[in-house]
């Protein structure tokens, strides 16, 4: 190809240079003839014309000459650099020569080449990086100097979008301006999300990287914030944020459950320890005097027993380890045999108790009737608990209505009561262990000295501890059933249980 272009090149010379002598040549004998017939002048009108066309012809052919080798590469290229801007990286002149025109072609295909393929390179780089940061559980902000978002993954978008529909205190300094989107369907130039704007401030002024925890409402977000730069100038910052609401909740929990349990431990262990130090001190002057004092010793010891107790209890259960004595459950009689139980503290505690059972008897093919008779008197004592003199509680016991998904019949317990109820951020909680929705407790003494405990918990059952409605989920689950608990504050609660009739 080259030897061609050199020969093609080699003959356009060859070309002019015999165009060049010939025109040489024409205009010697047109100034000789001009000698020779000066006089006539019709000779010399002709003389002109003809010289005016040879001289049109030759223009013209050079002009087409000069278009053809220098104009039109000119102009395709001009067409090919304007495709590139419009992004069509296919554009190419295909333009073969040996001269500075086909030099500049080449080139400019060349470079054509090497920015399609940088283009292309950038494309999977960015397709590769948008799948990362789609494939991440943890949310992804990228924010500019100003404070507006630039780009986001899907679950950024989505704390973004759900941060900027909240309503925050008054006096704010979050950026204000109109969403847009991008192309890749994120928010781009929202405001900073305001739980993020003093971590965002801080980092651009101090230029370094800050890790944070916040809470927005009933979620808590671990949050790593980097600042990015351009020419060593801070030009935004990218935050990196997890949900660690289940971590905090369990964390918490914990925390709970250590303060709870070192003070149902406590207390009975100081009850033990004074009331045995009265008795080897002979401070009881009677025989009554120290039967009640080793009474208080026997019951703070069941107290004890009955924590541990429930703390084995439910240790086997979320082990997976519940053993059940599985036989056909009369749940009428379970529920006569909880009013009985219950009805001499109800009246002494001055509430009314109240069942409600079909005529027919309801009967449970395949259940644990110890189990379920803890779980009745676990969601019963608690009802007592909380709920005050005058009010009234109702145990029912019905078939319930069967669901589209379901295919099987299903028993409905229920338990309701008049009490305090429960409020709606601790209600989605209250079935898991150690969870108590209200911490604060009295503690005080009878009349023969024995320590009461009176607890405002009214999510716990089993002793305060918040064990008893994780027990009682655990047995409900066991049975394949379910649980699920409504309540109102101030107008009281109701416990629903749906369990499995057949085997």
């Amino acid at each position: 190809m080259k030897l061609w272009n050199s020969v093609v090149g080699k003959l356009w010379a060859t070309i002019i240079l015999l165009v060049a002598v010939v025109l040489m040549i024409l205009g010697f004998f047109l100034l000789e003839y001009i000698d020779m017939a000066f006089s006539n002048s019709n000779d010399v009108k002709h003389l002109f014309i003809y010289t005016g066309v040879i001289g049109f012809s030759l223009t013209t052919f050079f002009a087409f000459f000069l278009s053809t080798k220098i104009t039109q590469p000119l102009v395709k290229l001009r067409d090919a650099a304007e495709r590139l801007t419009r992004g069509d990286y296919d554009a190419r002149l295909g333009y073969h020569s040996s001269d500075e025109i086909g030099a500049l072609a080449n080139a400019f295909d060349h470079m054509a080449d090497q920015l399609q393929s940088t283009v292309r390179d950038l494309n999977h780089e960015k397709e590769h990086l948008s799948s990362v940061l789609r494939s991440m559980t943890d949310a992804v902000i990228t924010l500019d100097a100003d404070g507006r978002v630039i780009l986001t993954n899907p679950q950024g978008e989505k704390l973004v979008q759900e941060w900027s529909a909240l309503e925050w205190a008054a006096g704010s300094t979050t950026v204000q301006n109109e969403k847009r989107t991008d192309e890749f369907g994120t928010s781009d130039g929202a405001p900073v999300p305001e739980p993020l704007e003093g971590v965002f401030r801080s980092v651009v002024r101090e230029s370094t990287e800050l890790t944070d925890v916040i809470q927005v409402h009933q979620g808590v977000w671990s949050v790593v914030m980097t600042p990015l730069y351009t020419n060593q100038q801070v030009r935004g910052a990218v935050a990196v944020l997890r949900d660690v609401t289940e971590q905090h909740k369990l964390n918490k929990l914990r925390n709970d459950f250590v303060a709870n349990v070192s003070h149902e431990l406590r207390t009975p262990l100081s009850m033990l320890q004074g009331y045995s130090e009265a008795l080897l001190d002979d401070i009881a002057d009677s025989p009554e005097q120290r039967r009640e004092l080793a009474q208080v010793i026997l019951d703070e010891s069941l107290r004890m027993g009955r924590l541990v107790h429930n703390l084995l209890d439910l240790a086997r259960m979320e082990a997976g380890h519940l053993v059940m004595k599985r036989e056909e459950v009369n749940i009428s009689n379970l529920v006569k045999r909880i009013v009985r139980k219950f009805s001499a503290l109800a009246k002494e505690h001055g509430v009314e108790l109240h069942m409600e059972l079909p005529a027919q008897e309801l009967l449970i093919q395949d259940a644990d009737e110890d189990r379920l008779e803890q779980v009745l008197t676990n969601l019963t004592d608690n009802a007592l608990r909380h709920t005050s003199e005058g009010k009234a509680i109702t145990l029912l016991a019905a078939m319930a209505e069967t669901h589209e998904e379901e295919t099987e019949p299903q028993l409905l317990l229920e338990v309701s009561d008049q009490g305090e109820g429960i409020p709606a951020e601790d209600l989605p909680y209250i079935f898991e262990r150690f969870y108590k929705a209200d911490k604060a407790r009295t503690r005080g003494f009878n009349g023969n000295g024995a320590a009461t405990s009176t607890t405002a918990d009214d999510a716990t059952v089993g002793g305060g501890t918040g064990l008893g409605l994780a027990i009682v989920k655990n047995i409900v689950d066991g049975h394949g059933g379910m649980i699920k608990a409504t309540s109102t504050v101030g107008q009281g609660t109701t416990f629903s249980i749906r369990l499995p009739v057949s085997r």
